[in-house]
């Protein structure tokens, strides 16, 4: 009897287990199911943002990595092996995370941003608000394509929520940033100037036009982007933003979202320290950065990444209208004489530096500054609050000046050079070199990017841009020695996804 039960219980399992495992389950939430209302489509907008809090692959941690250590402003200064490797132009593990999983989040972002341009237009709601949400979508979905472009230069365009059976083909660099042109240009009308309360930090419409300008520069598509930075700079965006007195409070968390920023990451602490497994969305979202636990100095930090001291020498170049240090150095770097005093007054998180680091290894170190919170506490960890300026508008004047500048307007570019300067105390460029012709202003502008956005992770940018991404390079960050031309301006795809798609190719002598 006993064996009879079993058997039959066998049985009853066998035909029981004949069905369609691909069956969706009725009882399990689907994407369909989800969108239905006004707050499922801003729910669904504020997951397109938590993207950049994801994994440590984007704006916690990494995309400093990408656009400032491996530029010749920065260099892996730690224990970091694939961090340290990665800036030496030597990788050899196409899947080695800190390449990979940016780009896997990038798409992760995009994915989550095409479910929300998809699914919203069905939902009955405001049409107001159904427009702006649809535009923040595409405004997300540029910036992380536009990262894609920046980095892989040939990443597939999925522009519809994608399934596990697409494979889609490398798109071209130019293909790319059409695309993001063509999602700014759409998301431009629908998007507000300004927000206030629990919506600051949305972008805006001064967001997607420096984003637009930025992508037809990137292109040294001069006119478009003159174009496109002109509502910010002359137009009608031009009485929102204007340069802070003090050049500093663009990096403190007192004044963050200030008049000067047009679009920043908004971080928050929201749990108590603990490791850095935080960061890893499958336990809980960390709001908050954990990249100044990583820039900072030995003693408060890991000082996994540390900035090149050939920097210093760029602000030394001329002093103030009165004779002064430029004030931007100490607010961008620490060293051993960020107190012009020097090592003695130098304070170091509580510490004067030379108590610090005396005569050590450390002596000549030179820390990035801005990402940190020296400013207001005596200890870095995983969850700093102290937003990321991405785009400001000290930049977005620089910007302007270099496509006046690339359209032989020289004479007129010196003006958005000189409210630069001039916040910072120098004198201005029109008094100092006048009359040069395009390819000294070029020159110069390469210097005043230095000096207003060291730090900030537009060094790369600005390199490839500008054709000087080359081994010649090494006289300042002996790393490019290993530079190879027509390689390494651009990240490997990850082998895994050209593993599993047949219609995606390497970047070019991978």
């Amino acid at each position: 009897m006993k064996r009879l039960i079993i058997l039959s219980l066998i049985l009853i399992a066998q035909l029981g287990c004949k069905r369609d495992f691909d069956e969706i389950n009725p009882n399990a939430p689907t994407i369909a199911s989800f969108w239905k209302t006004s707050d499922d489509a801003v729910r669904g907008v504020n997951a397109v943002y938590g993207t950049f809090y994801r994994t440590p692959a984007l704006y916690s941690r990494w995309m400093y990595y990408h656009g400032t250590l491996k530029s010749d402003e920065g260099f892996g200064s730690g224990g970091d092996g694939g961090l340290n490797n990665l800036m030496r132009f030597n990788q050899t593990n196409y899947d080695d995370p800190l390449t990979a999983l940016t780009w896997e989040t990038l798409f992760v972002g995009v994915f989550r941003a095409n479910q929300v341009i998809a699914n919203v237009p069905v939902i009955p709601m405001d049409e107001g608000l159904k427009n702006r949400v649809i535009a923040e979508a595409k405004f997300l979905r540029a910036l992380f394509y536009f990262n894609l472009a920046l980095y892989y230069g040939r990443p597939p365009l999925l522009l519809a929520p994608s399934t596990t059976n697409d494979t889609p083909p490398n798109a071209t660099t130019a293909e790319v940033y059409a695309q993001v042109a063509k999602d700014l240009t759409e998301a431009i009308p629908d998007l507000p100037t300004t927000y206030a309360g629990n919506d600051l930090g949305r972008a805006t419409r001064g967001a997607a036009y420096a984003l637009l300008g930025k992508t037809y520069l990137q292109q040294k598509l001069y006119q478009p982007a003159l174009d496109a930075f002109a509502w910010l700079v002359t137009g009608p965006g031009s009485t929102l933003y204007r340069l802070t007195p003090n050049y500093r409070d663009n990096f403190v968390i007192t004044r963050e979202n200030n008049e000067e920023s047009v679009f920043e990451v908004q971080f928050n602490i929201n749990l108590t320290e603990n490791t850095d497994d935080d960061v890893d969305e499958s336990r809980v979202n960390n709001t908050g950065t954990s990249i100044s636990q990583f820039f900072a100095p030995p003693g408060v930090g890991f000082n996994d990444g540390a900035a090149r001291r050939w920097l210093i020498n760029e602000f030394l170049q001329e002093t103030t209208a009165t004779g002064g240090r430029d004030p931007r150095l100490e607010a961008s770097f620490i060293f051993d004489f960020t107190n012009p005093a020097g090592p003695a007054a130098t304070m170091v998180y509580g510490q004067s530096f030379a108590s610090r680091y005396g005569n050590g290894p450390n002596a000549n170190g030179v820390w990035f500054r801005k990402l940190l919170n020296d400013h207001w506490k005596n200890e870095e960890g995983f969850r700093s609050p102290n937003n990321y300026r991405l785009i400001r508008y000290a930049d977005v004047l620089l910007m302007y000046a270099e496509c006046l500048n690339g359209l032989n307007r020289t004479p007129e570019a010196y003006a958005f050079v000189d409210e630069v300067r001039t916040r910072a105390g120098l004198r201005r460029l029109s008094v100092t070199r006048p009359g040069l012709n395009a390819q000294q202003f070029l020159a110069q502008l390469k210097h005043e990017r230095i000096t207003e956005l060291a730090g900030e992770g537009w060094r790369w940018a600005d390199l490839q841009r500008w054709g000087d991404l080359s081994p010649a390079l090494a006289a300042r960050d002996p790393e490019f020695a290993n530079f190879v031309v027509g390689k390494h301006e651009l990240y490997p795809i990850p082998q895994t996804d050209i593993d599993l798609n047949p219609n995606l190719t390497q970047n070019p002598n991978y």
